[in-house]
């Protein structure tokens, strides 16, 4: 299984600062994920930087969440 996201913070440009529960950090750009079903309301900067961690991924309070697994695998991870 592949680490689960800890925390979640918001950033310009539709990405979101990311750590993991094995203590990587990694930086996921969300934009590519607006033409999927249920997603575009993401594109609204006041409703993206309600982003936060919960349940081990980015969560929103609308019922809106990313596949934990793509977000450990399509974030940038920081050099440790």
């Amino acid at each position: 299984m592949n680490p689960r996201t800890v925390r979640a913070v918001a950033l310009d440009n539709h990405r979101i600062f990311v750590t993991f529960n094995n203590g990587v950090t990694g930086v996921l750009d969300v934009s590519p994920y607006f033409t999927a079903p249920g997603l575009a309301k993401l594109k609204d900067p006041t409703f993206f930087q309600q982003a936060h961690a919960h349940h081990g991924t980015v969560v929103w309070d609308d019922d809106i969440d990313l596949c934990p697994d793509s977000v450990w695998l399509e974030s940038v991870k920081a050099r440790q």
